[in-house]
């Protein structure tokens, strides 16, 4: 069976906008992005929220020629990957190998982790919050960036979720990558 995996970039704070909705504190160096790229590499479906469909979109068609490594590497992870996009307002996708929902339906993806290959990830803080109550995540990694921004967009729901500390990495601009799996 496919693990179920929410990654998020958040603040000290653990918020991964501020009240602003601005998240330009949390763009990944080089090494930071290079391994959020590794922790999707076992992903083979990406469940996501519409707003974080609408910013991550944008890799479909961009330009690759002269970007670092690390830039080439994950535009090629997304286009690999098949995505779900879960909008009750989005009419057509705008990348290859995109479906949408119009709702979160626990069922479905629990049906779709036992028949997937590879794992599936969920991205954007309001659906991942849904996969959480619904006891569907399994792995949680977070990128904590050294700031504090004192409110904005949480990353985790207002739940209790026992997890359990797999594995932990401190890079050379701050962050600190946590990861847990659900116990």
């Amino acid at each position: 069976m496919a693990k179920l995996i929410y990654s998020a970039i958040t603040s000290l704070d653990l918020y991964v906008a501020d009240a602003d909705g601005r998240w330009d504190w949390s763009v990944p160096d080089e090494e930071v992005h290079a391994a959020v790229n590794e922790t999707e590499r076992s992903v083979g479906t990406q469940l996501l929220g519409r707003r974080m469909y609408d910013v991550l979109v944008a890799w479909e068609t961009l330009e690759l020629e002269g970007q670092p490594a690390e830039i080439v590497d994950w535009a090629r992870l997304w286009r690999g990957l098949d995505k779900v996009v879960y909008s009750r307002t989005l009419r057509e996708p705008r990348s290859a190998r995109t479906r949408i929902e119009r709702s979160f339906d626990p069922e479905a993806v629990r049906e779709l982790k036992a028949s997937s290959e590879r794992d599936l990830s969920v991205g954007g803080p309001g659906l991942a919050a849904e996969a959480i109550r619904a006891g569907l995540v399994d792995e949680l990694h977070l990128f904590v960036s050294p700031v504090v921004v004192g409110g904005g967009t949480p990353a985790l729901p207002a739940v209790r979720w026992d997890l359990e500390l797999l594995a932990e990495r401190r890079f050379g601009n701050g962050v600190v990558h946590l990861r847990y799996r659900a116990r």
